[in-house]
């Protein structure tokens, strides 16, 4: 298990919040059922190193500096996407004990014939719920699509659990699919358009 290192915040003021994000923290709030919600704050590489090593849904020793230790798991994080860095951390306290819910990444695997016969590859569901213990829970669910033709679906029924996890959604939810290609109408330029026959009257001259 890992282990990252943090420190409370005493001063939740904007501009020293500000100030530790341009030393290398970010801001971060540790939080449980039994656990009372801490504002603390973590350096910023040894979060990231830490969270590339135990992946979204790994547990994190918090090791924080009144010395309280805490096992957790980010629930959520916030970055600026123009800038590229975390900005703030939700920290989670779970119960190693019991079991919880919790969204996994789908990875599609394979490649669909459906996709070389023409048809659109629509991946309809980007996560699925997984109940598990902590430690139980995987990084991915890996969704082999290498038999995947035309008009075929695989839906959260066809998913095989794992030993020690059993999934939450409901089984008729649609993962992935492939539907046939669309009969697209040909472009007309406009000399193509039908044009309005001109009006003509009686003695041939054409009407204004």
């Amino acid at each position: 298990m890992a282990t990252l290192e943090a420190n409370k915040r005493e001063d939740l003021r904007r501009s020293e919040t500000r100030k530790l994000r341009t030393e290398g923290y970010v801001p971060a709030v540790l939080y449980g059922k039994k656990t009372d919600s801490t504002p603390v704050y973590v350096p910023s590489i040894a979060f990231t190193k830490t969270l590339r090593q135990v992946g979204w849904n790994g547990i994190i020793d918090l090791m924080v500096d009144d010395g309280s230790k805490h096992q957790v798991m980010v629930h959520d994080l916030q970055q600026d996407v123009i800038k590229g860095h975390n900005t703030h951390i939700d920290f989670f306290e779970v119960d190693m004990t019991s079991e919880m819910d919790a969204d996994v990444a789908v990875n599609l695997v394979g490649e669909a014939p459906g996709e070389s016969e023409g048809g659109v590859l629509s991946h309809m569901l980007y996560t699925v719920s997984v109940r598990a213990l902590p430690r139980e829970i995987p990084e991915q669910i890996d969704v082999d699509i290498s038999e995947l033709g035309i008009n075929d679906s695989i839906l959260v029924g066809d998913l095989t659990a794992g030993q020690n996890f059993a999934f939450s959604n409901e089984a008729e939810e649609t993962i992935v699919s492939v539907l046939p290609p669309t009969d697209e109408e040909p472009e007309t330029s406009e000399d193509d358009e039908e044009q309005e026959p001109e009006l003509v009257d009686s003695k041939g001259e054409k009407e204004e």
